[in-house]
């Protein structure tokens, strides 16, 4: 199978409705207006605009608060607007500094990685999206002051569950219904409350080793700490878990693995990173961005009204640039679209980055590797593969 088949079947078996219609608008023009949807953005350079124009767009009234709010409570970071957003940034503007990323990746990831390369070492494959998975949970456990106790493997367990957490709250969102039904906004809580929980522990001991320890020396009160405890669950998870093996599979069927590997092997990460960002592209990790028009205005050629839904669809912003190309510039308006732009930039970009490097330069270091099984994801809301299964060549 070829590898544009390969991609085209991790995202139709994730949306296998939602993905041909989103595609087939996002022929229709840079903006089109969607009765029952709203206004979907399909061109980079306006979706840049809609997101760094908060006072227009906000994330309120039919945007990223409304689906998660009733959820994880107000202080998301992710659902905020105005003085309240620019004062929680502000708070957290050192939070993840280089120096912490590194110190963080170190003590989490250090034993679960060298796991994974022992066990290709030895000959035996490696699932990469259960080893995401676990190093993923592994951050994320440690971000939320969630204390996972016992041996290696029961360890690794516990990881496991708590991406099986995110993945049960993000699974009930779909792309042609953009909200949750008051069932699944009770079945979410109950698993965001276990969270919130170890959150609160966390932040009343007030170790400023931990990340919710860390929170509270900068100022966040007990609910702004379990709201971004919420936040680092589903981005903090999903993300990591859907790209990082989609990164190996693209790296592999374009046949550019040995060359990233050798580059990174000779102390050259400059591969490895446009890799990233041509892999983020290429599979949008977030597919939509939801906004709301707090006064009218105009979008393109498209006339806004206050109260609609805007629906940037990252999915189609950045596969208008063509299939994958390692050696691809990509310009101004493209840059890390999918982690979002403006004052709603992704929080976690330096972590993230830091994780993928650890995870994925772990695997390369184990020499040539080969594809020995893979299935894509269904019924998820970030396109992922369920397994994709290595082995060294």
């Amino acid at each position: 199978m070829s590898a544009t088949r390969h991609e085209l079947g991790v995202q139709l078996a994730a949306h296998p409705l939602a993905y041909p219609v989103i595609r087939a608008l996002g022929r229709v023009g840079p903006v089109v207006r969607v009765p029952g949807l709203g206004v979907m953005v399909n061109d980079a350079r306006l979706a840049r605009q809609v997101l760094t124009d908060p006072k227009t767009f906000r994330t309120g009234g039919g945007g990223e608060a409304d689906l998660w709010t009733p959820v994880f409570g107000p202080s998301m970071l992710v659902n905020m607007d105005g003085p309240e957003h620019r004062a929680m940034r502000r708070k957290l503007s050192e939070f993840f500094t280089p120096a912490y990323v590194k110190q963080l990746c170190a003590d989490v990831l250090d034993e679960p990685v060298d796991r994974m390369a022992a066990r290709l070492r030895s000959g035996e494959p490696v699932d990469v999206v259960d080893a995401t998975k676990v190093m993923s949970g592994a951050v994320t456990s440690a971000l939320v002051g969630l204390t996972v106790t016992g041996s290696a493997l029961e360890r690794e367990a516990g990881y496991r569950r708590l991406t099986h957490q995110s993945e049960l709250i993000t699974g009930m969102v779909k792309l042609g219904r953009l909200s949750l039904t008051p069932q699944q906004i009770g079945k979410a809580r109950a698993i965001a409350d276990e969270v919130g929980a170890a959150a609160s522990i966390a932040w009343a001991a007030g170790d400023e080793n931990t990340a919710v320890g860390r929170m509270r020396h900068f100022g966040l009160s007990e609910m702004e700490a379990r709201g971004l405890a919420s936040a680092f669950l589903i981005a903090g998870t999903e993300t990591i878990s859907s790209l990082v093996p989609q990164l190996v599979a693209l790296l592999h069927d374009h046949g550019v693995l040995p060359t990233v590997a050798e580059a990174l092997r000779a102390g050259d990460t400059g591969p490895l990173n446009a890799a990233i960002d041509e892999t983020s592209r290429l599979v949008t990790p977030a597919p939509i961005i939801l906004r709301n028009a707090a006064m009218p205005g105009r979008i393109g050629n498209v006339r806004v009204l206050a109260g609609d839904r805007v629906v940037v669809s990252t999915l189609n912003c950045t596969k208008a640039y063509g299939r994958f190309d390692l050696g691809r510039a990509h310009p101004p308006e493209l840059r890390r679209l999918w982690f979002g732009a403006g004052p709603h930039f992704c929080l976690g970009y330096p972590l993230a980055m830091a994780e993928i490097h650890a995870i994925v330069g772990a695997l390369l270091e184990q020499g040539p590797l080969r594809i020995t099984g893979r299935k894509a994801a269904r019924g998820v809301l970030f396109p992922a593969y369920q397994r994709l299964e290595v082995s060294r060549a």
